[in-house]
C-alpha cells in the first residue's frame, strides 16, 4: 500500500509535523505502508514573509500533477494548507479521488498574531479545504469539539507518540542541580507566547530550547535566561533531563509533542488549560494547568517524576502509525461507498 502525503512542511524545519510523519514513515514499513513525500525541496521555494525558515514553493497544476501521476499511489494524504497542498487538493478535486487531510496548525491565530486580520477569515478558508476531502485528523478531542463547532466535518482522532527509549529519566543536569530548572522547548516564535514564560517569577532558572524568528530579540532582552538555540537527539533529550518542570506557555498548539518529550523525560508539566494540555496532561498528577502559569509551574513542581515517566509510556509511535493507515482507508472506503450510492 502506496500512501503520497504532500507536506509543506519539512527539513530543514524543526517542529512537531516533520517530527511527526518522519516516524510515521519508519513506524509504517511496519504495516506494509510506503510513505512518499512531496515536500519543498522538490521545487524552487522562497522563505515565508515574518517565518524564513518556512519555504513556499513555487509549482503550478501540470507539475502537481506530473508528480503525483509517476508516483500511482493508492492514497492520498495532504499534511499542510500551503503551497503545496494546495495544488494536491486543485488535483484530486479535477481528478475526482479522494483525499485525506490532517489539521495540525492554528493557522488563524497565527496569522492574527502576525498581521491585523480576522480570524474567521482564515477559519474559513480552512474549513473549505479540509472540507472538502473524505475526512480530516485531529490530535485531540478538545480540537475535534472546537472545529465541529466551526463547522468542519469528516473528522477522525489520530493522536501522537513519543521516543521513550530517547526521552527518560538521566543523571543529566547541564545547568547546575542547586536550583529550580524551568525549561521550555519549542520555536521560538510570537504564536508560541513565550513571554508568558519569560516574564514569570520563579525560584532558580528558566530555560529555552529551539531556534526561531524571535530568538535574537529575546534572549537580548531576557538575559538571564539561558537561550541554548535548536538541539536534536541525544543533546535535546539530555536538556529535558536537566530541568525540573516543562513550561508550555502556548494557547494555540493543537497537541504538542514537546509535552510527551518532556513527561517521559521524567518533567512535570505546567500550562494553560487549552487544547493540547488538556488532553494530554492529567491536572494534578503528571502536571499542573491554570490560567495563572506561574502558579502552575510552582505547583508542577512538586509533582512526581515518575507518574510523569508512566504516563507518557502509555504513547506509542507504532500506535500512531496504526491509527493513522486506520484513519485513511476507513475515510476513503466512505467516499467510494457514497461516489456508489449516488445516483447516476
Amino acid at each position: 500500500m502506496k500512501v503520497l502525503v504532500a507536506t509543506d512542511a519539512w527539513h530543514p524545519q524543526v517542529n512537531g509535523v516533520v517530527r511527526t510523519y518522519e516516524r510515521l514513515s519508519q513506524e509504517s514499513a511496519a504495516l506494509d505502508v510506503s510513505l512518499d513525500f512531496v515536500t519543498p525541496a522538490e521545487f524552487p521555494n522562497l522563505p515565508c514573509p515574518t517565518y524564513p525558515e518556512i519555504r513556499l514553493s513555487l509549482l503550478g497544476p501540470g507539475r502537481m500533477r506530473r508528480r503525483i501521476e509517476q508516483t500511482m499511489p493508492d492514497y492520498i494524504h495532504i499534511a499542510t494548507e500551503g503551497p503545496i497542498g494546495v495544488m494536491t487538493r486543485s488535483y484530486c478535486r479535477k481528478a475526482r479521488r479522494p483525499f485525506t487531510t490532517s489539521y495540525h496548525t492554528r493557522f488563524p491565530e497565527y496569522m492574527a498574531a502576525r498581521f491585523p486580520v480576522r480570524e474567521s477569515w482564515f477559519y474559513a478558508l480552512q474549513r473549505r479545504f479540509h472540507n472538502s476531502g473524505c475526512g480530516m485528523m485531529v490530535a485531540t478531542e478538545s480540537l475535534e469539539m472546537d472545529l465541529s463547532r466551526r463547522g468542519f466535518t469528516n473528522m477522525f482522532r489520530w493522536t501522537r507518540g513519543v521516543d521513550t527509549e530517547l526521552f527518560r529519566p538521566r543523571p543529566d543536569r547541564l545547568f547546575g542541580s542547586g536550583e529550580p530548572v524551568f525549561l521550555y522547548v519549542g520555536r521560538v516564535a510570537v504564536e508560541k507566547n513565550i513571554r508568558a514564560f519569560l516574564d514569570l517569577k520563579l525560584p532558580g532558572r528558566k530555560v529555552v530550547v529551539g531556534g526561531g524568528p524571535q530568538l535574537g530579540s529575546l534572549s537580548s532582552e531576557y538575559p538571564d535566561v539561558v537561550f541554548t538555540g535548536p538541539k536534536q537527539g541525544e543533546d535535546l533529550a539530555r536538556h529535558y533531563a536537566s530541568a525540573n518542570v516543562f513550561v508550555f506557555p502556548s494557547l494555540t498548539d493543537t497537541f504538542g509533542i514537546v509535552l510527551l518529550e518532556a513527561l517521559a523525560s521524567g518533567l512535570p508539566v505546567a500550562a494553560y488549560p487549552v487544547t493540547g494540555p488538556k488532553d494530554v496532561v492529567e491536572n494534578g498528577v503528571v502536571g499542573a494547568l491554570d490560567r495563572d502559569l506561574g502558579q502552575a509551574a510552582l505547583a508542577a513542581l512538586a509533582l512526581d517524576p515518575a507518574k510523569c515517566r508512566a504516563h507518557a509510556l502509555k504513547y506509542s509511535w507504532s500506535n500512531c502509525a496504526r491509527q493513522f493507515v486506520d484513519n485513511i482507508v476507513a475515510a476513503n472506503d466512505r467516499a467510494d461507498s457514497l461516489l456508489q450510492a449516488a445516483p447516476a
